[in-house]
């Protein structure tokens, strides 16, 4: 080796070093500054679903008012067709050679509303072959087929908050859950943080702040002029899962 290229070999040496020390340094950095926030936030993004053909797939869920995020293909054997439900923050994957699972395999996907009826409306309205409304009459009736015992129909009792059930499945036969979700258990919401995924569950939010505050005004028998602020407790507190104002 010539003097020259010993010294090419040094240089390449340090500069590889150096870039190796400055990842270490980062990655430290990161790890660092997950610890002070307590925790590295993990969200669920997507959930593949096994279809047996991805243009029937792509039609039927379009049909269903969902976003197409992307369609997008790599050569003749590989396809990736991407939806993402009204206001869900997690979308759904399918296409051509994306899973070793069986089309139709995907059971009990579940799709949380806040107006089981209403959802169920505008499902039947776009031409999907949906179950009846129904609620439990045995544990674990949701996720037997319709007909078969331990369905009872109707929504639960005074629309008891996950009671509320019904499903409908694509062309393949992979099966979703609907469920109606109007107040969350505790913890299950950051209680500093109130959202509403649509202006349509802002609205009924609303609805049922109206009428539970109604009920407050009999009970100190007078108009109460702080309404706004008891709606906005009631509103965050329903959402969070914490103790409802009285």
């Amino acid at each position: 080796m010539t003097r020259g290229e010993a010294r090419y070999v040094i240089i390449r040496t340090v500069s590889a070093q150096g870039g190796r020390d400055e990842h270490d340094r980062e990655r430290q950095q990161r790890r660092e500054w997950a610890a002070s926030a307590g925790k590295v936030d993990v969200k669920l993004e997507v959930v593949v679903i096994p279809v047996s053909d991805a243009d029937r797939a792509k039609e039927f869920y379009g049909s269903l008012g969902w976003r197409l995020d992307a369609d997008r293909a790599g050569g003749e054997d590989f396809r990736i067709i991407q939806f993402t439900p009204p206001g869900s923050e997690c979308s759904v994957q399918f296409g051509t050679n994306m899973t070793s699972a069986a089309p139709g395999s995907a059971q009990d996907l579940y799709l949380i509303v806040s107006d089981i009826e209403a959802a169920r409306d505008e499902l039947v309205a776009r031409g999907v072959e949906v179950s009846e409304v129904f609620h439990e009459g045995t544990p674990g009736a949701r996720f037997h087929r319709p007909g078969t015992d331990g369905r009872v129909s109707g929504p639960a009792p005074d629309h008891a908050s996950y009671s509320s059930f019904a499903t409908f499945r694509d062309p393949d036969g992979n099966s979703w859950l609907l469920q109606e979700v109007t107040t969350r258990l505790p913890g299950r919401i950051d209680a500093a943080q109130t959202a509403f995924e649509s202006t349509a569950d802002l609205a009924r939010a609303m609805r049922r702040a109206s009428v539970a505050h109604g009920e407050h005004e009999k009970r100190i028998g007078a108009a109460d002029p702080d309404w706004p602020d008891w709606y906005a407790a009631y509103m965050a507190a329903e959402r969070a899962g914490a103790e409802l104002p009285t």
